[in-house]
Order: structure tokens, then C-alpha cells, then sequence
């Protein structure tokens, strides 16, 4: 096991060539600076040392951060923070447009341009090579991608040489085009506040500064959450302000979140999810039962790892004066799909429900808009599945929507409800991700959610209490969320940035079927085959547990033990905090998993 926190063999040359490395031109890897790396401890020392002397000035605060955290994406995606920059100032010029447009209409005409300017950036730098596949597969063209701005950005460096000092050498652009962190979170978060200048929910910003600091606020760029401009803006104009109450809830927060990520999720994924899900073979040899097991354990560690980055920055962002909402409220205590997606990823569910699903109408009614996307969205299922018997499925449900909506009083407005939601799900879907998987996964917690909403009217326990129908409701909910995840996790197998030794994307596409088939028509469940591998698993299932039991902890409880700590003296606290990092620390070994999210 390599130790992070064993700085006893470190010199003072060791200590300087690092300090230098992290405050370098160098670009990183994309996680050069993640929460669990040593250097990005460094850095967040050094800027709230710098921060302590500049937080009672508003302006130089934000100037600061911005800086700051342009720095930190700088890091992590090199040149594209000119792409942050320039998403930034557009939107910031429009919302200010927007505001003191002399017509309903030419506000709509700048907001549309807002949207379709923003949704650009994202659909260009994510989704270009995953759309340009599925055309050529549709269409049996052979259209290639050329990147554009990187062949622009080379012809100006080289025609420019002075540039290259400034940055320690040769600047160039790689030709392919690259996914840059963070673009999903930023992209939504640039698009709500024009939207809600435009809904005269708030008013622009005055200063350019404070616009930048709550698009780039370093702990929620590159992963969320997702934070609306109503929300965070006010507080930059608010003094500081921090008591020990507030200090100790936020150092809970880091450690939580560094338990989170480095105990479970990191063990999880490391020790056996990955072991079981993908063999150097690519073949699933094991009984049925064991890849259910993995992909219980793939729950608990997705949870643990996205919320641990959020718990980890929502306690930076409060230990800085700010406070971001919750992004996770014990998912997996859900009684039914709906309940589920009110529970995780808050900030991104929110989002699409204010920013998508009602303005497609919502519950009440629906637009021309709302045919055609679903129209597009079923279309484009059936060709990148290539699962033709679609055709009938959707046959048999547009009949049955048809006998309800002449037989049925009033319920087009079920249709337009349930066509909202299934586009607003798969827009969802592919907000994770670049693949047919996301777009399935979408889909089905989709479907989930519209069964659920007529289920609820005729289950006849659906209101009960009883431990027995909780329990149940729990269970059900739980392995159907598990059981989608299939698409989303063994999206991996491809090839790419965190994985070079995936499959090409034919074979990735069919790699979830096989996991079900091998699931459905070989469970093979055997007591002696469970003992042994419980012996073989020991570690990562005892890990496995301890995350459910903890998760499922009744609130009061978990309060119990952020109060004691909380009502420590200072030095006492501090003496906790070493110990548990240091014992958390003994778990990172020589290979570090990203954070899941870091992807999308």
C-alpha cells in the first residue's frame, strides 16, 4: 500500500518539486487535483491562506477565486478554460441583454440564442462523435469529425512563438476533440440564470467578477453540484461569516466525504466490482448470482462516490463562507422510482424539472415540441439498439393512448405528462453520457416513472406503513435502480480516457445482454460456491455491508454523532479528524479510481 499521509520519507526538495508541480503551467490528467490527492490539500492551504487576508473585501474576494478557480480547471483541462471563459462572458453580456430588452419578443430571441449557444458548446465537445456514429450507422455513411478550433488554435500558435514562452514551451491543441471537465456542469448552470433573468426570476449581475466566480467556485465546477445563480449570487455580496458550529459541520463534511470515496467506493471498485465485471476475458464465467452481488456493491459505491465529492465540497464551500444545497437525501431509503429520483442528484433533477420538463408543459400540457422530440427519441432508440420489435412495443403503446384519449375524460393530459417525462428522462440519461447505454438507462427510469405514476392508483399497499410493505417498496425500488445501472457501469468496457483497455464500441454495446442472459439463464446459485466466495471477497463484502448500514441509519442517529463532535473543544476535534485521516489514508494503494462523475 502506498500512503499517502507518510510524509516521513519525504525531504525538503521532495516538498518543493511537488509545491512547484501543483502552481506550475503543466497540465494535468484531468484529476490532477481531485479531493483525494495530496496536492490538491496543498493547494486549498494556500488559497484560504490567502483567502483569510482578502475575505472582508467583496470584490478582491471574488477577483481571487475567480483566478483561482480558472486555475484549478486550467489544471484539469488545460486551454479549454478559454472555452470556460468565453461561455462565461457570452452569457453574462446576454443576461444583461435580456434584462433591458424592450420587447417580450426580443427577449425570447436573445434567450433562444442563449440556449442554442450553450446547448453548442455541450453537444460540440461531448456528444459529436457519439452523434456522427450513430448517423453513419443509420445512414451507412463514412462521415468523419474534423476539429476545427484546434486546427484555428495551432495556426495561431504557430504563427505566434512569443506565446509558446510564456507557458514554458511548444502550445498546441490536440486535433481530437476532447471532452473537457466539468462542461456538462457548467453548460446547466450557464443556461439557468440567463433563464431566470429572462423569467425575471432575479436580476443580472452588476460585476463581471461575481458572474465568473459562481460559474468557475473550484469545489462544484468540474463535478456539481449543479448550483443556481438565485441560490449562490447573494451570498457573494454577504460578508463572511463562519462560527464553530458552521467550522465543525464542514470539517464532518470533508471527512465524510473522504470515508466515502476512499473506504468504500475506491475499495468497492478496485477490490471486486471490477475484478467480477471485467475479466482480462471480457466473458462472464461466474454463476448469475455473483454478478447481482457486484452490482449491489456498484450501488453502494456509485453513492459513495458521487455524494462523497459533494459532502467534500459542499464542507469546502462552507469553510469559504458559502453554502451549496444538498445534493443526496439517502436515495436508497426510496419507497418507488419517483421517490428515488427526488432523493439523488437533487441539484441535476431540479434542473431538469425547471428547466425542461416544465417548459415542455409538465403535468398539464404539452406542445408540437413534445411530439416531435419523443417522435426523434424513439426513432433514435430503435436505431442505435437495433432493437427492431421496438416498433411493435411503441405500435402498442401509441394504440393504447389512443383508446384512452377517446374513452377517457381528459386524458390528453396524461399523454402530454408522460411524453414530458420520458423525454426529460432521456435527456437525462444523456446528460451522463456519450452511448447508447446512457440513452437506455434514461429511458427506462423513464418507463419506471410512468408505470409507478398508474401503479400508485390501483397498488393496493401503496399507502400502508407496515415494516413489511416498507421493506418491500425499499427492496423493489432499490434492485430496479440496480438493475438499469447495468447500462450505466459497463458503459466502461469501451475505450477511453480512464479505461485504454476496453472494447470497441460494437462489442461494449452488446456487453450488458450479456450480463443479463448470464444473470437470467445461469443464477446457479449454490451454498458451497457462496461460502467460497464469501471466503475469496471477505474484505469488499464487509465493506459492502457496513456502506448499507451506515446509509440506512435513521437521520436522528447520524445527527447523534455530528453533534458530539461538534460540541468537542477545537484541539479535540482536531486530534479526531488526524486520526481518522490518517487511518483513512491506509486504504489508498497504488492504483486511484477517479471520481465516477469526473467523466460526464
Amino acid at each position: 500500500m502506498t500512503h499517502l499521509l507518510n510524509v516521513t520519507s519525504w525531504n525538503i526538495s521532495d516538498f518543493f518539486n511537488r509545491f512547484v508541480s501543483i502552481f506550475s503551467s503543466e497540465i494535468g490528467d484531468g484529476s490532477s487535483l481531485v479531493f483525494t490527492k495530496l496536492d490538491f490539500w496543498i493547494f486549498f492551504l494556500l488559497v484560504m491562506v490567502v483567502f483569510s487576508f482578502l475575505h472582508k473585501q467583496k470584490l478582491v474576494r471574488s477577483i481571487f477565486l475567480t483566478v483561482v478557480s480558472c486555475f484549478f480547471f486550467f489544471k484539469t483541462s488545460g486551454l479549454y478554460v478559454l472555452l470556460l471563459l468565453l461561455s462565461i462572458s457570452v452569457n453574462y453580456y446576454l443576461g444583461r441583454r435580456i434584462f433591458v430588452a424592450r420587447s417580450e419578443l426580443r427577449s425570447k430571441w436573445i434567450i433562444a440564442f442563449s440556449v442554442i449557444f450553450n446547448l453548442l458548446i455541450l453537444g460540440y465537445f461531448k456528444y459529436a462523435y457519439f452523434f456522427t456514429e450513430s448517423f453513419n450507422e443509420m445512414f451507412h455513411t463514412n462521415y468523419e469529425l474534423v476539429n476545427q478550433f484546434a486546427m484555428m488554435g495551432n495556426g495561431f500558435f504557430e504563427n505566434n512563438p512569443t506565446i509558446h514562452g510564456w507557458f514554458g514551451g511548444k502550445i498546441s491543441f490536440v486535433e481530437k476533440i476532447l471532452l473537457p471537465v466539468g462542461v456538462s456542469f457548467f453548460t446547466f448552470q450557464n443556461i439557468s440564470y440567463v433563464v431566470d433573468i429572462f423569467r425575471k426570476e432575479i436580476k443580472p449581475v452588476k460585476n463581471f467578477f461575481d458572474y465568473t466566480f459562481f460559474v468557475t467556485f473550484f469545489p462544484q465546477l468540474v463535478m456539481g453540484p449543479i448550483v443556481r445563480a438565485r441560490d449562490f449570487i447573494p451570498q457573494i455580496s454577504k460578508p463572511f461569516h463562519l462560527t464553530k458550529a458552521e467550522f465543525s459541520w464542514s470539517i464532518i463534511q470533508i471527512v465524510k466525504g473522504l470515508t466515502k470515496k476512499i473506504i468504500i467506493a475506491d475499495f468497492l471498485v478496485l477490490y471486486f466490482i471490477d475484478k467480477i465485471l471485467f475479466p482480462e476475458s471480457f466473458a462472464f464465467n461466474e454463476p448469475g448470482f455473483i454478478y447481482v452481488i457486484a452490482m449491489w456493491a456498484y450501488s453502494i459505491h456509485i453513492y459513495a462516490d458521487f455524494s462523497g465529492y459533494t459532502d467534500i465540497a459542499i464542507g469546502l464551500s462552507r469553510l469559504m463562507g458559502f453554502e451549496l444545497k444538498a445534493n443526496f437525501n439517502s436515495p436508497y431509503k426510496a419507497l418507488n422510482v419517483a421517490d428515488f429520483w427526488r432523493r439523488w442528484h437533487i441539484s441535476l433533477g431540479s434542473w431538469l424539472r425547471d428547466y425542461l420538463y416544465i417548459p415542455l408543459g409538465g403535468n398539464r400540457t404539452g406542445s408540437l415540441g413534445s411530439y416531435l422530440a419523443i417522435l426523434i427519441i424513439f426513432t433514435f432508440l430503435i436505431f442505435i439498439t437495433q432493437w427492431y420489435a421496438l416498433v411493435y412495443v411503441y405500435g402498442i403503446l401509441t394504440l393504447i393512448y389512443i383508446i384512452g384519449y377517446l374513452t377517457i375524460n381528459n386524458f390528453k393530459k396524461y399523454v402530454h405528462r408522460d411524453l414530458n417525462l420520458i423525454i426529460t428522462m432521456v435527456v437525462g440519461g444523456l446528460w451522463h453520457g456519450a452511448s447508447e447505454n446512457f440513452v437506455i438507462w434514461g429511458a427506462m427510469n423513464g418507463c419506471a416513472l410512468l408505470i409507478y405514476k398508474y401503479w400508485k392508483r390501483i397498488s393496493f399497499y401503496e399507502n400502508s406503513t407496515t415494516w413489511i410493505s416498507t421493506f418491500w417498496k425499499i427492496f423493489i425500488t432499490f434492485n430496479f435502480i440496480t438493475f438499469t445501472r447495468i447500462w450505466f457501469k459497463l458503459d466502461e468496457v469501451r475505450k477511453g480516457p480512464f479505461n485504454e483497455a476496453g472494447l470497441a464500441d460494437a462489442e461494449a454495446d452488446a456487453y450488458p445482454i450479456q450480463l443479463l442472459k448470464r444473470i437470467w439463464y445461469n443464477f446457479d446459485f449454490s451454498v458451497a460456491y457462496f461460502i467460497d466466495f464469501i471466503v475469496v471477497y471477505q474484505a469488499p463484502l464487509i465493506i459492502m455491508i457496513f456502506g448499507f448500514v451506515v446509509h440506512l441509519l435513521p437521520e436522528k442517529v447520524k445527527k447523534l454523532w455530528e453533534n458530539a463532535y461538534s460540541a468537542m473543544p477545537i484541539w479535540l476535534q482536531a486530534i479526531c479528524v488526524a486520526i481518522i485521516i490518517v487511518l483513512v489514508y491506509q486504504a489508498i494503494g497504488a492504483e486511484q479510481p477517479p471520481f465516477v462523475y469526473l467523466q460526464f
